[in-house]
């Protein structure tokens, strides 16, 4: 049973199968995406399931802190800890995402040029960024038509810049929500958050593209060699966080919109 709650004491909730399920769910989408990548059959149907147990075990767990925190339930050390946990959870993501940029870096920078000096392994191998690996496509020049066993690297501008802009001014918006929270401003914090998620959702639609582009007209996938790789890899992953955030901000824009929150 949670403890006993005074206003002095730390609440202690019951023991909680929603990390596990959570487990669950993610082990069982990312077997469905890998199966499906591979065009294994029952891939579409795994992913289903686990995305099913995400979308269940987001409603039941959210709905459950709500009702623990509009309940009186947690006091201010309650918050404190779920700050400390927020920041360490932050602070881990900027290492997730370190590793993966350490091994960009690492390729571009040391990997391909030392099999390049060499003929040993492969002779003739042209050592230059972006590559698909020796035996790989052969990249030509950014946002153009690639040919047979060609495959074209994406630009840096256009969506990539665009959302690069997007993802700023979400920041802007949510912040404004926040100062609209501390002043007791309800529309202010409404308008704000429903900004931020509207340019959520626009960052997701315009990177859903970006990767039909990549798929269908650029010949940039996750057989790509090491550029497809690292690519679809930091982009997913990045891609995933921000649709994550803006159901998280839906949420809270719905709680906002009920009356939930207080300065």
């Amino acid at each position: 049973m949670s403890a006993a709650h005074s206003g002095n004491d730390y609440y202690l909730p019951n023991p909680s199968a929603w990390p596990v399920i959570t487990s669950a769910g993610l082990f069982i989408l990312a077997l469905g995406t890998v199966l499906t990548i591979n065009g294994i059959q029952a891939g579409p149907w795994l992913m289903s399931l686990g995305a099913a147990i995400i979308i269940y075990m987001m409603v039941r767990w959210f709905g459950q802190v709500i009702g623990e925190s509009e309940g009186g339930i947690y006091n201010a050390q309650v918050d404190r800890s779920f700050r400390w946990g927020m920041a360490w959870f932050i602070f881990s993501e900027v290492m997730f995402f370190a590793a993966f940029f350490g091994a960009l870096f690492y390729v571009r920078q040391f990997a391909v040029q030392w099999l390049g000096d060499t003929d040993m392994l492969w002779p003739g191998y042209d050592a230059a960024w972006p590559t698909a690996g020796p035996k790989g496509p052969a990249p030509i020049p950014h946002d153009t038509i690639p040919g047979l066993n060609q495959f074209s690297p994406m630009g840096a501008w256009g969506i990539p810049a665009i959302n690069t802009l997007i993802l700023l001014t979400s920041g802007a918006t949510v912040t404004w929500a926040h100062w609209g929270l501390l002043k007791d401003n309800r529309a202010q914090l409404i308008t704000g958050l429903f900004m931020t998620v509207a340019l959520g959702i626009a960052f997701i639609a315009l990177q859903s593209y970006e990767y039909i582009h990549a798929y269908t007209e650029l010949g940039l996938t996750l057989k790509t060699g090491v550029y497809g790789a690292t690519f679809f890899m930091l982009t997913g992953f990045h891609g995933f966080h921000v649709t994550m955030g803006t159901i998280m901000l839906i949420v809270i824009l719905g709680r906002s919109i009920v009356g939930h929150f207080r300065p």
